[in-house]
């Protein structure tokens, strides 16, 4: 059975047990079931600074020569990480209107404290670690990032045998970290009933209705950002207009809404590309495979609108400051941890963790993870394809 199919099966029995077993279970449930959902949620925060700086470094240094590279290279990368932010200020935008679990109240006692958000320009002082161990022990997430930068590109400046060497313990380190995460995400289902079982036994069917929300959110933001921004790319710098540019796509962006693999759509995407959209190969094939492992437009939206839902759910404003934090750790770390099995979650848990709002958050959205993994995979081929249709075309007036 399909990993997502059991988080969501989790989901359903935990509002069920839930409400059968109501508050008078809730001493029994805190005493032996919720300690079981806390050791999940640390076993995601384990392995947070590990994935990121591993896979950054790796990512770094796959990209080989930057002279190589090109201009193609840096276009690419640039209009990924542009798009990524935008897509994050859209599921800002989009959440903030619509309210996802404002007066969900499912957190009894006494409430969390986000830590007081600094003022921007001590954000970008802290980005540079003067102890960089010291920072990933401390799980600081912007220096372990800006540090593996840097190691990232030390090594490529080295070259020779000495960067093949590091390149390849980098890599294998991230193939263990992904191998680690998968298996976190095969207790997911357990995991996410002990975190929901509690919320549910205490607030009832008051639960439900905010989820429903988020997906509506989730909904919103996809469109707006897939009609919005990519149709207004391939129109003004990529001479398509938007109508003969999702014909182009619809084959691809059916497939990734029904598989919601990036992985498996992109055989499709690249064909469609070049037979419906008149991309060159050369292309397609740097382009958009470098969009599977760089593009996460739809993780980004799904991250603004669940950081916004879960501050509400737990009573906690989102200032200025935060949420340009936010925009600022998700948009670099899209590069490092896209293409990770369960990359949305541990993307969602960093930017909770950068601005200090609870990751015991990530239960109430995980049940329907499968639903919003539907928009994002969709989002994320469909900006890939977008970006090809750019970058072919100003190649063509480069030439």
């Amino acid at each position: 059975m399909n990993l997502s199919v059991k988080i969501f099966i989790s989901l359903v029995l935990s509002v069920i047990v839930g409400l059968i077993a109501g508050e008078a279970s809730l001493p029994f449930i805190k005493w032996w079931i919720a300690p079981i959902g806390t050791m999940f949620i640390n076993l995601i925060k384990m392995m947070i600074v590990p994935v990121v700086f591993c896979s950054l470094v790796v990512g770094i240094t796959s990209l080989g020569d930057t002279k190589k590279l090109g201009r193609i290279g840096f276009k690419t990368v640039g209009i990924y990480l542009v798009t990524t932010a935008i897509a994050i200020i859209i599921g800002f935008a989009v959440a903030g209107i619509i309210g996802p679990g404002v007066g969900a109240d499912f957190v009894s006692g006494a409430q969390p404290k986000v830590k007081e958000a600094p003022y921007i320009m001590k954000v970008f002082l802290d980005m540079i670690p003067t102890n960089p161990i010291d920072s990933m022990a401390k799980a600081a997430i912007l220096p372990t990032i800006v540090f593996a930068l840097f190691i990232g590109v030390g090594i490529i400046k080295v070259g020779g045998e000495k960067a093949d060497v590091l390149i390849r313990f980098f890599d294998a380190s991230a193939e263990v970290c992904y191998k680690i995460i998968a298996m976190i995400m095969e207790i997911a289902p357990y995991g996410v009933f002990c975190l929901l079982l509690p919320v549910v036994a205490a607030n009832g069917p008051k639960v439900l209705l905010p989820l429903l929300t988020v997906i509506a959110c989730m909904a919103v933001g996809a469109v707006i950002h897939t009609v919005g921004v990519y149709s207004t790319m391939a129109s003004i710098w990529g001479g398509h207009n938007p109508v003969d540019f999702f014909r182009g796509m619809s084959e691809a962006m059916m497939i990734a809404f029904t598989t919601c693999s990036s992985a498996g759509t992109l055989p499709v995407n690249m064909k469609n590309c070049q037979e419906k959209l008149g991309v060159s190969r050369e292309v397609t094939s740097f382009v958009l495979p470098l969009g599977a492992t760089l593009n996460m437009d739809g993780t980004s939206i799904y991250m603004g609108v669940c950081s916004i839902f879960i501050a509400n759910v737990f009573g906690i404003p989102l200032g200025v400051d935060q949420m340009l934090m936010i925009v600022l750790t998700g948009t670099i770390a899209s590069i490092g941890t896209a293409g990770v099995p369960g990359a949305g979650l541990i993307m969602l848990a960093m930017v909770l963790q950068s601005v200090g709002l609870p990751l015991e958050g990530l239960a109430l959205v995980a049940g329907i993870d499968r639903v919003l993994d539907m928009f994002r995979t969709t989002v994320n081929i469909t900006g890939d394809a977008a970006v090809a249709i750019v970058i072919n075309e100003s190649e063509k007036k480069a030439a």
